[in-house]
Parts: C-alpha cells; structure tokens; sequence
C-alpha cells in the first residue's frame, strides 16, 4: 500500500505500529511523548495526537494522566495478528500476481528472506 496517499496521522500510527512489533516499544511501556515523537518525526503535535487518539480508541493503550500513554497487555499480538490479516488480503494477492507475472517460484525467495 502506498504510504504517499495514506493520511500523516496514519503513516504516524504505522511507524509506533512498527517500533511495538519490532519490540523497541514493549507492552508496558509509555509510548513517547507528544511533542517528542512530534519534533522526531518532523510533524505537528496535533497530529501526533490524533495517532495516538487513534491506539487509546482500539483498546491498545491506557492513559495515566500526568504521565503517559501505556502500551496495553497483549497489543503487540492484537497488531500483528491485524497487520497480518491486512496483509494477506489487500498486499499478498499484489504480489502473487507480480511474481506469477515475472515468473519467480516463492520457493526461490525463501533463501533470500533477510535476517
């Protein structure tokens, strides 16, 4: 999917999805601040915001107020298993299609799949 098209706030969702699936967010931690995760990423708070309304609206995190936003028990598994269902039905008929169209045997990228 391309991320050009996909709204700031959730090409902003997408990479805390990608730092809690890589485990450099584990369940139990805060989530970065705001206005840190803002100035990283070059984006205006309010939208950072609205990313982060978006994971307190799923069920993924708790609010402390005062302190954070918390990475709920099991939302790494929640996150993975939907990014993992996304995938296999919007990306992976995509790609099937492109490989049958270039004629690569999957069989051929299992010795190339990255550590």
């Amino acid at each position: 999917m391309p991320t050009a098209d996909r709204p700031v706030y959730l090409r902003l969702r997408d990479e805390i999805v990608a730092m809690i699936l890589d485990g450099r967010i584990q369940e139990g931690d805060a989530l970065p601040s705001v206005r840190a995760f803002a100035a990283d990423q070059g984006a205006n708070p309010l939208t950072v915001a609205k990313a982060y309304q978006s994971f307190q609206e799923d069920g993924l995190v708790t609010v402390r107020r005062g302190v954070g936003m918390f990475v709920d028990p099991g939302a790494a598994a929640r996150l993975r298993a939907s990014a993992r269902a996304q995938f296999l039905e919007e990306e992976w008929p995509e790609i099937a299609s492109r490989m049958r169209r270039l004629g690569i045997d999957p069989a051929e990228l299992l010795g190339r799949v990255p550590a």
